[in-house]
């Protein structure tokens, strides 16, 4: 499986999620997997804060579209802030995972006056890949429970207003109480998680 991980910590070297990323691309590799890493806060060209009114879109865009669809997976990675993950990696959503390269939508009634704007998503370039998603979070996880009924906590609007609408399958990596002063044995039962994880993707058809 070719695997493009789109990392968006801005500590890229010695942070939690910087070591997820090395364990996981470590493992994945051992497993046969190619990765195609994007290290959001360390590309030489960065891309503006997103603007609707750009078209067509800056250069930068179309060149991660063409990593995407050379992949079997994308992998977004990051740490949520706000009960949204990295902006870096929502303004690469917001740009990247766009109409009408990513979905398309279709009307149930075009010819309606009042229900023309009714219908629903068609999946486009990216339909049946698979979409991961690796999220940390301060907190422990019962704090998050009286989110669980709204689609914007992360990992439920990635997968019910994001990845759905691209055809994707979702995978997740979830980690909670991630504090800088972790004890060593707990670090590396979270590193053992992201290692299985690995191992396992071998099992998903692609």
């Amino acid at each position: 499986m070719k695997i493009c991980l789109i990392f968006g910590h801005y500590n890229t070297r010695d942070s939690f999620n910087a070591a997820i990323r090395d364990t996981f691309i470590d493992e994945a590799e051992k497993e046969g997997h190619e990765i195609d890493l994007i290290n959001l806060y360390d590309e030489e060209e960065q891309l503006p804060f997103y603007r609707g009114d750009i078209n067509p879109p800056p250069q930068l865009v179309l060149d991660y579209r063409k990593r995407l669809e050379n992949a079997d997976a994308m992998f977004l990675m990051g740490a949520c802030h706000n009960l949204r993950m990295n902006i870096i990696i929502e303004n690469w959503v917001d740009w990247v995972l766009h109409p009408k390269w990513y979905f398309s939508y279709k009307s149930l009634l075009p010819e309606s006056r009042f229900f023309k704007n009714y219908g629903y998503p068609v999946p486009g370039a990216l339909k049946g890949k698979i979409g991961i998603v690796s999220i940390t979070y301060g907190g422990p996880v019962v704090s998050y429970f009286n989110f669980s009924f709204f689609a914007n906590i992360p990992f439920r609007r990635l997968k019910k207003s994001v990845f759905l609408l691209g055809g994707l399958r979702t995978k997740y990596l979830r980690f909670f109480s991630i504090l800088p002063n972790m004890e060593k044995e707990e670090f590396e039962k979270h590193m053992l998680k992201v290692r299985k994880f690995a191992r396992g993707l071998k099992k998903i058809k692609i």
